[in-house]
């Protein structure tokens, strides 16, 4: 779940970048890093998803 949430920020930081808010970076305005960061933020929810289902069928 560590990792989800480390991928949700990282790919918040990259969606910004991307989409030129956050400024002075070479990935500003490319749309591809917003792509990315998209991307990763998906998959971030992906693995916290993945994680609570595991730690909710280890208790039972």
């Amino acid at each position: 779940m560590s990792l989800g949430l480390l991928a949700i920020v990282i790919g918040g930081v990259w969606t910004l970048q991307g989409l030129d808010y956050l400024d002075d970076s070479l990935m500003s305005g490319q749309g591809f890093w917003a792509a990315a960061g998209g991307v990763l933020v998906v998959g971030g929810l992906a693995l916290i998803v993945v994680g609570m289902r595991r730690r909710s069928g280890s208790q039972q």
